[in-house]
């Protein structure tokens, strides 16, 4: 989201102070506020693409995460302000104290839209952190760390235009310069994505240098994005709730076309039984011919060619040499028979799996349109049924449960159904296996994570090696970038391991 965009959503926040109604969490990366005669709000915080907005029935459940769990317990009285500072992607959200046997006193939660350094941040309303939903150690940036215990500072100011207060003349230091570069560079609130949607509403190409006859048409196209920063040029970006529902909806969409697919074989295997029923007939003819001929015909012979005493005609009848005249009818005879018994099955079926079939499809076609809090109903009442998940599953010194990917797909499976605090590593540099321990937020001992990193190194094409570079950090800092294959991921706070790629003794 960009500056302009945040903005817009926090207009439509309603009048505060505004009573809540608590916190729900449909999953690790996103957090549901229930405003009390309101719509929720959502924040989804996890880079690379987090995400503010209003919905109604968001949905969600209890705290999955340390970091959710205290903010449910510590962010809990009314909220009294949204402010968003300037128009960065930084808003503070400020919630008042509860009173009770035990009084809850009053929080700031700070949410850090900033693309890959996204982040959510729990402070007292002295700036010192409660809690923070990713660390920043001074090993992963020196200038600025994020933990509970130090103070929270904002983002490094800076020098922008506001495009809400915005004078035509205000704009001349975008002249001469490309223009959507010089938006970005000079407008505050407008980023890549924007500065592209002001161009196309000023009817200007985003490339070409600005002149002074295109000032009056851009002051117009950034006060309409004031107004309404939806993007309509390029594809619009899915929302949260979009995103959350395509992937609930797809293992129960592929459950459910695994299914259609073996009704369908099946339907095809019907047809071919009822269409061999013919050749039922054939095969009966042929064994009457042999037994009737038995004595004509020569041992050993590989075919042989009798009359028809209905029809007159010659029948040519392929036999097993192997066999005698009596025991080759017997085969056709057998043939025959289990023709028929397909044939008859394939009636008595064919009709119950046809209606089967067309109540799937209507099923699938429903699938499609559920919402959100219906998918999450339906994945709840199947993982009861469900066995165990794909990939290698092996103990690791300290009792630990080591998971290996054997493929693409089991890659992007276990990295996707693993814990927030789980450990996941990869051979670096190298294609190979996801590697995940699991530790659900509990140290790892050396010794695990280097029999896991010699499952990493021995499963990658750095097989054989020796001195192998292994990364490892926390699943939390994993995330497979949008339009990226299964598993392709992108991870950052990795720590490396050198071992030799050889099988670990287990």
């Amino acid at each position: 989201m960009e500056g302009l965009q945040i903005a817009a959503v926090l207009r439509e926040l309603p009048e505060r102070p505004r009573p809540t109604r608590g916190w729900r969490f449909p999953a690790e990366d996103t957090a549901v506020l229930a405003l009390a005669g309101g719509p929720d709000l959502v924040l989804r915080y996890r880079p690379p693409s987090p995400e503010l907005a209003l919905t109604e029935s968001a949905g969600g459940g209890p705290a999955r995460t340390p970091f959710q769990k205290l903010l449910a317990a510590r962010a809990r009285g009314p909220l009294e302000r949204a402010e968003q500072l300037k128009l960065d992607r930084v808003v503070v959200f400020e919630f008042g104290g509860e009173e009770g046997f035990v009084d809850v006193p009053p929080v700031r939660l700070v949410f850090e839209l900033t693309g890959r350094n996204a982040n959510l941040i729990l402070t007292d309303l002295e700036g010192r952190i409660l809690g923070v939903d990713r660390v920043v150690t001074p090993e992963q940036n020196r200038y600025r760390q994020v933990r509970p215990g130090l103070v929270w500072t904002p983002p490094p100011p800076y020098d922008k235009l506001d495009p809400r207060t915005l004078e035509e003349g205000d704009l001349a230091p975008l002249l001469g310069r490309p223009l959507a570069r010089a938006l970005v560079q000079t407008v505050d609130g407008v980023g890549p994505r924007l500065a592209a949607e002001a161009a196309h509403r000023a009817g200007l190409e985003p490339d070409r240098a600005v002149r002074p006859e295109d000032l009056p048409r851009l002051r117009r196209a950034l006060a309409s994005l004031v107004s309404d920063p939806t993007p309509s040029r390029e594809a619009r970006t899915p929302s949260w709730r979009e995103e959350t529902e395509a992937a609930l909806r797809k293992p129960l969409l592929a459950a459910l076309e695994r299914r259609k697919k073996t009704l369908e074989r099946r339907l095809e295997d019907y047809a071919r039984a009822r269409s061999d029923l013919a050749k039922a007939e054939r095969w009966q003819r042929y064994g009457d011919l042999l037994l009737a001929y038995a004595h004509q015909i020569p041992a050993h012979a590989k075919h042989a060619v009798l009359e028809d005493w209905e029809s007159g005609e010659p029948v040519e009848i392929a036999l097993d040499p192997a066999l005698s005249p009596s025991e080759n009818a017997e085969r056709y005879y057998r043939r025959a028979k289990r023709a028929r018994a397909r044939a008859e099955r394939a009636k008595r079926e064919a009709p119950r799996t046809r209606r089967e079939l067309e109540a799937l499809e209507r099923e699938i076609e429903e699938v499609r349109q559920l919402p959100l809090h219906e998918l999450q109903r339906r994945l709840r009442e199947r993982r009861p049924h469900e066995t165990a998940g794909p990939g290698l599953r092996l103990e690791a010194p300290g009792g630990f449960e080591v998971w290996v990917g054997r493929n693409r797909r089991e890659n992007d499976w276990l990295t996707r159904s693993a814990h927030s605090g789980d450990v996941w590593l990869h051979a670096q540099g190298v294609p190979g296996s996801h590697v995940i321990v699991r530790a659900r937020g509990k140290p790892v001992p050396l010794e695990t994570l280097l029999f896991a990193a010699r499952l990493a190194a021995y499963h990658s094409r750095a097989r054989g090696e020796k001195n192998v570079p292994v990364d490892y950090t926390l699943k939390k800092h994993v995330w497979r970038p949008k339009g990226a294959a299964p598993g392709e991921v992108l991870y950052t706070q990795a720590k490396t391991l050198f071992v030799d790629a050889k099988a670990p003794e287990h």
